[in-house]
């Protein structure tokens, strides 16, 4: 299950920060993730009080910023958005596109104590 190494990941990053900090825990990680990231957001939430648990994150509450798929056409430099990476320019039809937004993956802030 690709999430919960996700999910592990995001312990681990969570846990050296908090060691940096010299904190005992987290109370808010801010994630930010995008729709083309490959993360099924109900698989995330499905693992992610086993992941947590016995963890610097384990009491944390938990924001994600979801954020949507842009793209930029190559041939007409539409800016538009995008549920797949297959989906084509609504201006001209064009395959050839680059993705400029969606497929973020980060811990975007931590609170600790």
């Amino acid at each position: 299950m690709h999430e919960l190494s996700v999910a592990m990941g995001i312990v681990k990053i969570a846990e050296d920060e908090t060691k940096k900090a010299k904190a005992k825990k987290v109370t808010l990680i801010e994630l930010e993730i995008g729709k083309l990231a490959g993360v099924e957001f109900e698989s995330l939430d499905f693992v992610w009080p086993a992941a947590v648990k016995n963890t610097v994150l384990e009491s944390a509450e938990r924001k994600i910023d979801v954020k949507e798929g842009l793209g930029q056409c190559a041939d007409c430099d539409t800016v538009f958005e995008i549920e797949h990476f297959y989906d084509s320019c609504p201006n001209c039809g064009s395959s050839f596109k680059g993705i400029i937004q969606g497929k973020e993956l980060r811990v975007k802030a931590l609170e600790v104590v």
